[in-house]
């Protein structure tokens, strides 16, 4: 199985704006887009979206920016409370030991995290004075051996179609995270075949075909409250059918009891194997950032239940506390593949733990 990953030699496309929700919270449906109950639509790909560009150094100097925009909150802390913390110096002692942990922990880095980064200043600095540069240099280091993964790649088919399966409980951000990962496939000129499978909210449906139309890819869909594997193992059947070049599959998030949710995505990835025997080939399960230690702990049953292999942190913004990427690659050991800085289509970036981390300690400025 290749490692594929064509968006790093791809300039970030010019920011094309999103379906916004109305009041009700779901995006606005225009007159002429095909209902969300019918079985397979073929859309024409629109010729407002921009194309992409080869990469150049603006665009990673963009991305930083951006980054470091998303991450404002914790950099804030980073930039006045540890610094406050240390002032012109501080003797590491147990009750210096026990402020930074506090502060750590401030923001949404999780306990275990913290006192990884608190011992190993005690190590290196025990009964010593820490200044700001020592202390900051250590967490980074200290963080990006937490953080550390082999790589961010999607894994891709050798053949035929690859089968992304998209799982997260509602209101993560999974149906805009399988938006602008359908962006990123068009744009790299793939082909692709989404799957309804959330065919027990309504909303779910009508969000993805209006992202279709919008984005020039084929759905299937199922109608309201139908078998969730049916539809992926239809949409599955498609793109194999079609030699399409990808096929990805959003998933229930929400079901009458936890254990049958969990049950449910177990099935949907046996029905995805059926079609095509390697299939899925990745399953990204899909973190809220703005829920912070919350999303840790209503997403754990997702990844063994349906045997995850990476997550897609959404909403990392300003309204977030940036730290939470950090416990999330370690309670879950699974590769943070991408982060959500924004609502636009491309607003989808590659995750790479050391931008992270320098953005998060705001070395740039």
């Amino acid at each position: 199985m290749a490692l594929w990953n064509p968006f790093r030699k791809k300039e970030t496309p010019a920011a094309e704006t999103l379906a916004q929700p109305d009041a009700s919270g779901q995006p606005e449906r225009q007159p002429d887009e095909p209902p969300g109950d019918s079985a397979t639509h073929e859309l024409p790909a629109p010729t407002a979206l921009p194309s992409a560009a080869p990469a150049s150094t603006s665009q990673k100097v963009g991305f930083f920016g951006s980054l470091r925009s998303a991450l404002q909150n914790t950099i804030k802390f980073f930039n006045t409370d540890i610094r406050d913390l240390v002032k012109d110096g501080r003797l590491v002692d147990d009750e210096f030991l026990d402020e930074l942990f506090l502060y750590l922990v401030k923001t949404d880095m999780g306990n275990r995290s913290a006192a990884q980064i608190r011992d190993d200043i005690h190590r290196k600095f025990r009964g010593r004075k820490v200044h700001l540069q020592d202390l900051v240099q250590s967490a980074k280091e200290s963080i990006r051996q937490i953080m550390r993964q082999e790589s961010n790649g999607l894994r891709m088919a050798d053949t035929g179609p690859t089968v992304i399966m998209v799982v997260g409980v509602n209101g993560s951000g999974k149906t805009t995270s399988i938006a602008k990962l359908t962006y990123r496939f068009v744009q790299a000129g793939k082909t692709v075949v989404l799957g309804a499978g959330d065919t027990f909210r309504a909303a779910a449906v009508e969000q993805l075909t209006i992202w279709a139309q919008r984005l020039g890819a084929q759905i299937v869909t199922g109608k309201p409250g139908s078998d969730p594997a049916s539809v992926a193992y239809k949409a599955t059947e498609a793109a194999k059918n079609q030699n399409a070049d990808i096929c990805i599959i959003d998933t229930a998030g929400r079901l009458q009891t936890q254990t049958n949710l969990m049950d449910e995505l177990s099935r949907v990835k046996k029905v995805i194997g059926k079609v095509i025997p390697e299939a899925p080939h990745e399953v990204l399960l899909v973190l809220d950032a703005t829920a912070g230690q919350n999303a840790i702990s209503q997403a754990k049953g997702f990844s063994q239940a349906a045997d995850c292999t990476g997550i897609v942190l959404a909403k990392l913004d300003g309204t977030a506390k940036g730290g939470v990427a950090i416990p999330i690659r370690q309670e879950f050991d699974l590769p943070v593949k991408f982060i959500g800085l924004g609502e636009t289509p491309d607003a989808l970036a590659e995750f790479d733990v050391d931008t992270y981390v320098d953005a998060l300690f705001d070395s740039d400025r």
